[in-house]
């Protein structure tokens, strides 16, 4: 059954090397008309949970959210995708150290600049600000990681960091742990504590 799901798998084996006839087949027959790039699965929980609070079915609304799997493909699957491939409208929301990468891709493409949303270090430590620690350290206790946490900032290479910095990295552990955070930290947001790079790239959508 051609499903969203499907579209993204196309997009990813097209983009390793293969043909587009399929990408192009399902682009039309599922209507989709923007696409979402974001660099890894815990961007994509992040995004899908924002959506789902407010009420929102993007891929009924023709949107496909991309994991890319790192962020020095963006060109590629821009170009693929974007103005110049399948004429999509290109968004996406990158950490500041990949802007670089996403800009290029962005012009090689010739996507409009304002659909690129940046996060100022990643999308975790925006969220940990907008929550504040108590806050951060309430869910990860209610997750049960509070032992592993607390063991984790005992660590000698933690001494020296912002409780901020420390839930930063303790986030990043242990797989899996970015995408079941990135979900809780966003259902845990106050309306109005949305971050910006997070808040515009919905609101564009």
């Amino acid at each position: 059954m051609a499903d969203m799901g499907s579209f993204r798998e196309a997009v990813t084996a097209w983009a390793a090397g293969g043909t587009g006839d399929r990408a192009r087949e399902l682009a039309a027959l599922l209507h989709v008309r923007a696409v979402v790039l974001l660099e890894g699965a815990s961007d994509v929980a992040a995004v899908s949970a924002l959506a789902a609070r407010r009420g929102r079915d993007l891929e009924a609304e023709g949107v496909c959210v991309l994991p890319m799997g790192g962020a020095m493909g963006v060109g590629r699957f821009a170009g693929l995708l974007g103005p110049r491939g399948l004429g999509l409208r290109l968004t996406g929301l990158c950490d500041e150290a990949e802007r670089g990468y996403y800009v290029r891709g962005w012009e090689r493409a010739g996507a409009a600049p304002e659909g690129l949303f940046v996060c100022a270090a990643d999308l975790e430590d925006e969220l940990i600000r907008a929550l504040g620690v108590p806050r951060v350290q309430e869910l990860i206790r209610a997750e049960g990681d509070l032992r592993a946490l607390q063991t984790f900032m005992r660590q000698p290479a933690q001494q020296g960091r912002t409780p901020q910095q420390q839930l930063r990295r303790f986030l990043g552990t242990k797989k899996g742990r970015k995408i079941s955070y990135g979900r809780a930290l966003v259902e845990a947001l106050a309306h109005d504590r949305v971050p910006a790079p997070l808040d515009g790239l919905l609101a564009g959508l």
